[in-house]
C-alpha cells in the first residue's frame, strides 16, 4: 500500500506541475509581470504548501524536528536535487539581476534563520513574525521591481487567449493535486523508512523533504521542457525563500519549534549543507562560463546531493 501511494502521489505531482506552468504563463501575461516574477510568488508558494502543511502538522504533534528537517531538507533538494536534474535536461541561461536581488535574497533568508537557530536551538513566535515580515518585505520590493522593469514574453498563442476563468481553474487545480499528491507521496514514504526503523531527523532530511520538494521537481522540468527556464529557476528559489519564510514562520507563530537533542544533526551539520549548496549558486554561475547552469554544473549538484543522504544514512551505521 505505501508504495502504491508512493506512484499515486507521483502522478498527481506531475500533472499538477503541468496545470502550475500554464495558470502561470497566463498570469504573467494578464498581469504584464515577467515570467520570472510569477515564479517566483505564485508558482513558488503553491508548490511549498506541501511543505507548510506538513510542517505545521508535525509541529502540532510535537515533531519539531520534523517540522524544520522537512524544511532544510527541502532547501537543500530544491538546489541540490531539481536544479540538477533540471540543467541535465536544458542548460539554464541566468538573468543578471538574478544575482543581485533573488540569490542574495535567498542567502538573506538562510542565513536568518542560521542565526535564530543557533541563538537558543528553536524558532518561538516573535521569531516566526521576524521570517514572515520578511517575506512581506520580499514581496512588496519584488513586485515594485517588476513593475519597473517590464520584459517581453514569447508564448505560445493559445496561451496568450487564456481566459481568466481558465487561468484560475489550472491554478486550482494544480495547487490540488501537488497538495493531495504530496500528502500520499509523503505518507508512503514515511510508512516505509519507519518501517525500516529510522530516526525522525533522518527521514526528515531525506524521505520528507524529497516528497514535499517532489512539485518543485515536476513544476520545474515541466517548465523546463516547455523552455520556460525563468519559471524553472525562479521556482527553486522562491520556494526556499518561500520555505524558509512562511513555511517555518508560520509554523512558529502557530507552534514554537524546539529542536531536542535527537534532532541536533539537523544544526550541527544539516543547516551547513544547506548553506554552502546555496551559497555554491554563485561560483558556478561565473565559472567557467558566466550566467549559465550547463549539465555538467547539474551532475555536480546531483552528485552533491546523492552524497549529503549518503552521508546522512551513514549515520545509521
Amino acid at each position: 500500500m505505501s508504495l502504491f501511494y508512493l506512484l499515486i502521489g507521483l502522478v498527481l505531482l506531475v500533472i499538477g506541475g503541468e496545470f502550475l506552468v500554464r495558470s502561470s504563463v497566463g498570469l504573467s501575461l494578464k498581469l504584464k509581470l515577467s515570467r520570472m516574477i510569477i515564479g517566483l510568488t505564485v508558482v513558488s508558494f503553491a508548490t511549498s504548501a506541501p511543505e507548510l502543511i506538513v510542517s505545521i502538522q508535525s509541529a502540532l504533534d510535537g515533531l519539531s524536528g520534523l517540522a524544520l528537517g522537512n524544511v532544510i531538507g527541502s532547501n537543500i533538494a530544491n538546489i541540490a536535487l531539481v536544479l540538477g536534474a533540471t540543467a541535465l535536461i536544458a542548460p539554464l541561461a541566468i538573468d543578471k539581476d538574478f544575482f543581485k536581488f533573488n540569490w542574495p535574497w535567498m542567502m538573506a533568508f538562510s542565513i536568518v534563520l542560521y542565526i535564530l537557530l543557533l541563538s537558543d536551538n528553536n524558532l518561538v513566535r516573535w521569531e516566526g513574525g521576524v521570517l514572515l515580515g520578511g517575506i512581506v518585505i520580499f514581496l512588496v520590493l519584488l513586485i515594485r521591481r517588476a513593475r519597473k522593469n517590464p520584459e517581453a514574453v514569447n508564448v505560445e498563442e493559445e496561451l496568450q487567449e487564456t481566459k481568466w476563468w481558465k487561468i484560475f481553474m489550472f491554478l486550482v487545480l494544480g495547487g490540488l493535486a501537488l497538495w493531495q499528491g504530496s500528502e500520499l507521496l509523503v505518507k508512503g514514504a514515511v510508512d516505509i523508512a519507519a518501517s525500516l526503523g529510522i530516526p525522525e531527523s533522518i527521514i526528515a532530511v531525506s524521505m520528507v523533504a524529497l516528497g514535499t520538494s517532489v512539485p518543485e521537481l515536476a513544476a520545474s522540468i515541466i517548465a523546463a521542457l516547455k523552455k520556460e527556464k525563468a519559471i524553472s529557476l525562479g521556482n527553486l528559489i522562491g520556494s526556499n525563500i518561500f520555505n524558509i519564510g512562511s513555511v517555518l514562520g508560520i509554523t512558529a507563530l502557530i507552534q514554537p519549534i524546539q529542536i531536542n537533542p535527537e534532532g541536533m544533526g539537523l544544526l550541527n551539520n544539516d543547516i551547513y549543507w544547506m548553506l554552502g549548496i546555496s551559497f555554491a549558486l554563485l561560483p558556478l554561475a561565473f565559472l567557467p562560463k558566466a550566467y549559465n547552469i550547463s549539465r555538467y554544473k547539474g551532475i555536480l549538484y546531483l552528485a552533491a546531493y546523492l552524497l549529503f543522504i549518503y552521508l546522512a544514512f551513514a549515520t545509521l551505521s
